[in-house]
């Protein structure tokens, strides 16, 4: 006899067990939360220890979202925006050895912009693709927006970039979730 609140099944012992269906989705949902939760692990180039082999990095990480030569060595990018707050660039030497993992997102290196001498390129290589490229009708050039996180909470830097490709002004503001698509909010 099978009844619709419970599964039915027979124990170790050969005695039929009974039990509430609830029980069995309950089991379910803590199997699927475990995979989650495990699969949310993978990828976390946080994770990554100084020394470890490029293979190794790209084998767990998957393959960047872009990849910039450094004076002695290369960065990998992987870059969580437009969705995301983080970008994490993994610069590795000439051997092929990671030498650090940044987080590039942070207060810290959106100070570094400097007006008037860094260019596209220089913030590409420092934060990534942006979220957002809008064009102003007061300015002659475009817009670069990034989603990141600082100590007063969820932000967007502005970064003003003329038609030669060369930053003019940098500036954050508070985000306003409802009008910037996938805030997560």
């Amino acid at each position: 006899m099978h009844h619709s609140s419970a599964d039915s099944g027979v124990s170790p012992r050969g005695a039929a067990v009974v039990r509430p269906q609830w029980a069995a989705r309950s089991l379910r949902r803590a199997v699927w939360l475990g995979a989650a939760l495990l699969s949310a692990c993978v990828g976390m180039p946080q994770w990554e220890k100084p020394g470890t082999a490029r293979a190794d990095v790209v084998q767990r990480l998957g393959q960047p979202t872009a990849v910039y030569p450094l004076a002695a060595g290369e960065r990998l990018q992987y870059s969580r925006q437009p969705a995301g707050l983080e970008v994490f660039n993994l610069d590795f030497d000439a051997t092929g050895r990671l030498r650090q993992v940044e987080q590039a997102l942070e207060p810290e290196n959106v100070a570094r912009i400097v007006d008037h001498l860094w260019t596209a390129s220089d913030v590409t290589r420092l934060l990534g693709k942006p979220a957002l490229i809008e064009r102003v009708a007061r300015f002659d050039g475009v817009i670069w927006t990034y989603r990141y996180k600082d100590y007063s909470g969820l932000r967007r830097l502005h970064v003003h970039l003329d038609p030669g490709g060369v930053v003019r002004k940098v500036i954050s503001t508070d985000e306003n979730s409802r009008n910037f698509p996938n805030s997560g909010r």
